[in-house]
């Protein structure tokens, strides 16, 4: 299988934490990876530096042919949900995936009310975003995340605050999507939606990886 990820040598250090040591993988298309860990090993610095989010010291990280901060500074074709996705309290939450859909302007209208739907929220709902649950903040996330097609996800925690329906629901989308030929990068710290999900597995811990399925 093609390699769609892939990081060299990448370190990553605030002060005296270091949060990626020598980390070298790569990632094959069309799978889901799962990466498991404790609070502060790693995993969402880690996520950040392949988005181009933030930018590793030393190392090289390459995306779909493109080294992060050299051929392009933000990954393309990335679609993330990383830490509490934040959106605007005063507006719907088609209004808000509106907004964000104009800044690139690749979708329409029609497009962005299939992929509320997708996660099982209403597109035509005028309640604000502010009144949200967390869970339903969670799958506009999601939602957000998917909406502009992109051909790899990053998903920090994508479970966070859904109640069992929702993880079911989400768990049978991320399926779907890989059936689809998307590749998935899903770090999780439940080890029921690892296990369903997951091709592959990686452990983090004190900032270094090391596949453990």
């Amino acid at each position: 299988m093609d390699t769609i990820i892939e990081l060299r040598n990448v370190k990553k250090r605030f002060r005296e934490y270091v949060a990626l040591n020598d980390v070298s993988v790569s990632f094959a298309q069309g799978k889901i990876h799962g990466i498991i860990g404790r609070n502060g090993s790693g995993k969402t610095v880690l996520m950040k530096c392949i988005c181009g989010l933030m930018h590793q010291d030393l190392g090289e990280i390459v995306v779909s042919g493109k080294k992060i901060g050299k051929d392009t500074d933000i990954a393309e074709g990335v679609g993330a949900i990383i830490e509490a996705p934040g959106f605007l309290n005063n507006y719907s939450g088609m209004k808000n995936l509106q907004f964000l859909a104009g800044i690139k302007r690749t979708i329409r209208k029609e497009e962005i009310a299939k992929h509320i739907e997708l996660v099982g929220l209403d597109p035509k709902s005028k309640k604000h975003v502010g009144k949200y649950s967390l869970g339903m903040r969670q799958r506009l996330g999601i939602a957000q995340a998917i909406m502009e097609n992109q051909r790899i996800l990053i998903l920090d925690e994508p479970m966070n605050g859904l109640d069992q329906q929702g993880v079911e629901d989400m768990r049978e989308l991320f399926l779907m999507l890989k059936k689809q030929g998307k590749t998935i990068l899903l770090a999780s710290h439940s080890k029921e939606d690892i296990d369903v999900l997951c091709d592959e597995v990686y452990e983090m811990e004190h900032g270094t990886l090391k596949q453990v399925q």
